[in-house]
């Protein structure tokens, strides 16, 4: 499949959809599907049934996946960056970085 361009914890910005323009941080990535779940992203209306956890049911609001292509990374600044992978001098890793600003991202 490949990396992708977002790692869970990251902060992103919604660059498309219903959603476009919500900032929030990731909380699940899916690699196979390349979604994310963003942090009250893409909220959703689930019909839920009685239960141990939710003794009374009804309706609940939950995030779904959004499309990785759909995401941008946030860089330290708060602006909506591409990203790129390069080795790090010090370490050898390979490290991705902001290629609006050029600063590493941790």
């Amino acid at each position: 499949m490949g990396k992708l361009h977002i790692k869970k914890g990251d902060t992103v910005v919604v660059i498309a959809g219903e959603d476009k323009g919500h900032q929030g941080k990731v909380l699940l990535v899916d690699i196979k599907k390349q979604t994310a779940i963003v942090e009250g992203g893409n909220l959703v209306s689930k019909h839920t049934r009685p239960s141990t956890d939710n003794p009374k049911g009804g309706i609940i609001k939950k995030e779904a996946p959004i499309h990785v292509s759909n995401l941008m990374l946030l860089d330290s600044k708060g602006k909506a960056s591409r990203i790129g992978r390069k080795k790090d001098e010090k370490t050898g890793k390979t490290v991705r970085y902001s290629k609006k600003s050029g600063e590493v991202i941790k």
